[in-house]
């Protein structure tokens, strides 16, 4: 019998919360769905911890305003957004 994981987070922990005494210094984050909701919190946190976060988006300029938004919060100047559409495979190779 395998052991059981357990964590101490939850289902109302925040994606802030998660990363709380974390540093991703010099580490990539990729966060598709980050023009809205979760995805840019998430995004968010990561800027927070000092990662370099791509925001994987449909529509560019959202990403780009969701970009400065996360730029001008967390004062991670590390915040790119990049076109991706997941269900388009031309627009998924030119995002690698």
């Amino acid at each position: 019998m395998s052991e059981r994981i357990t964590t101490l987070f939850g289902a109302t922990t925040t994606a802030m919360e998660v990363v709380t005494g974390v540093d991703l210094r010099g580490k990539r984050a990729i966060v598709t769905g980050s023009a809205s909701g979760i995805g840019v919190e998430t995004a968010r946190a990561l800027a927070q911890a000092e990662a370099h976060v791509t925001l994987a988006v449909r529509s560019i300029e959202a990403g780009e305003a969701v970009a400065e938004e996360i730029k001008q919060t967390t004062g991670n100047p590390n915040i790119i957004p990049g076109k991706l559409d997941l269900s388009d495979l031309r627009l998924v190779y030119a995002f690698v």
